[in-house]
């Protein structure tokens, strides 16, 4: 989630961190920045989240039904926790090994990368997982694995090789982004099923950057259910998301891991690892499956952006919106960010937005919707009072805002 102009940002206060979490039972998805109540999530970040709704482009990903056996069921109703592994920036934690976990063998971490993050406008770091797609570089991850990165570096678990990855799309909906890495070619991509069916029993094993540690890590599990669904909401417990079709484990499934492979018994890849719930013995985790995944994927390279999936990196303009006055039309500003093209038009703290090209804004979810309609690069026009009640305008060149 980029820092701009759906959410609140307080610039002095810590920023309330984004929502990421699906529901079905407690659990803890390991995608953005979701943190319904009782799970851990599977990816790895670092400590401040700035609550920012940044634009972009969305689109509707269509989510295809986990083809189960005869054992399969559905559940509903779950909580759970999107947490990626987070610490501060310069600082982060690298959380030892859970200790039912055992180094990945070289033909685990084949076609498998760990991704690290810089979140810049929130001071924090973050950690994951995620699969190669192509020897070009084209990688596969959970979306809040990457959600606020203003930048993204990626190792090659089997090589040691570290590339700078570009963002091609997210879909903060479904939980998926697809990522380019810089200069790769000849890479060994993971080996994926998508037309095994899978069953309750099955034998499976996840695999990844557990604790954000820069290594790879193996547990074995079984699956205990398909086609689940989990909610994860925010820390406020608001903006909940719901994930679809899922495969849950008791695998040993911790943060650090979104984003990495669920291997089934002939070690071919069916699903990612994406929540995993917390605060009790008995781990209960959750993949989406490759098949679904895959669709979406499909979908970003398409370069077509819609209400869910959004193509690149989103417009900024730097600003956090506030409580808004119910007596005043606008949306109310309540920081900006250095260095973006806010602070370069006079916008503060205080200061109402109400026009946007000369469209009147009359919320701020108006406000970032309206924006989200623009691609970085794009000029718009600004008008605004202050405290004081005087009149503004300013014409402004969007830039590009941290993954969404």
């Amino acid at each position: 989630m980029s820092m701009n102009e759906s959410a609140p940002f307080h610039p002095e206060t810590t920023p309330a961190p984004p929502a990421d979490a699906p529901s079905v039972a407690e659990t803890a998805p390991a995608r953005r920045r979701w943190r319904p109540r009782s799970i851990v999530i599977a990816a790895s970040v670092g400590a401040l989240v700035i609550a920012c709704g940044a634009t972009g482009i969305a689109a509707t990903a269509r989510v295809m039904s986990l083809q189960a056996g005869a054992s399969s069921s559905s559940s509903t109703g779950t909580n759970a926790t999107l947490l990626p592994q987070r610490g501060a920036s310069g600082s982060m934690s690298r959380a030892s090994e859970t200790a039912s976990a055992t180094p990945a063998t070289a033909r685990q971490s084949f076609g498998i990368v760990m991704i690290d993050t810089v979140l810049g406008y929130e001071g924090a770091e973050a950690a994951g997982t995620g699969l190669v797609l192509s020897a070009s570089g084209e990688i596969l991850t959970n979306n809040h694995v990457i959600d606020g990165a203003t930048s993204i570096s990626v190792t090659v678990a089997s090589t040691g090789k570290t590339y700078t990855a570009d963002v091609v799309g997210t879909d903060a909906t479904s939980d998926i982004a697809v990522l380019q890495l810089q200069g790769a070619s000849g890479l060994t991509t993971a080996p994926l099923d998508t037309a095994s069916t899978v069953a309750v029993s099955d034998a499976v094993t996840a695999v990844g950057n557990a604790g954000g540690t820069g290594s790879l890590t193996a547990a074995a599990g079984t699956v205990t259910a398909v086609d689940q669904t989990i909610t994860a909401v925010g820390e406020s417990g608001s903006d909940p998301e719901t994930l679809n079709g899922l495969i849950e484990t008791d695998a040993d499934v911790v943060s650090g891991d979104s984003g990495g492979p669920l291997y089934d018994s002939d070690g071919a890849v069916i699903a990612i690892d994406t929540a995993a719930s917390n605060g009790s013995s008995a781990v209960t985790g959750y993949a989406i499956p490759i098949g679904t995944a895959l669709r979406i994927v499909t979908q970003i390279e398409s370069g077509v952006g819609t209400d869910q999936i959004t193509i690149g990196l989103p417009a900024f303009l730097g600003v956090g919106i506030g409580q808004a006055d119910p007596a005043v039309s606008g949306a109310a500003i309540s920081g900006v960010v250095v260095g973006t093209p806010a602070e370069s038009a006079g916008l503060l703290a205080g200061d109402t937005i109400t026009t946007v090209n000369g469209g009147a804004i009359t919320s701020g979810s108006q406000l970032s919707s309206v924006l989200g309609s623009h691609a970085p690069g794009d000029s718009v026009t600004i008008g605004w009072t202050d405290a004081a009640g005087a009149a503004h305008s300013a014409t402004v060149t969007l830039i590009e805002g941290a993954a969404d």
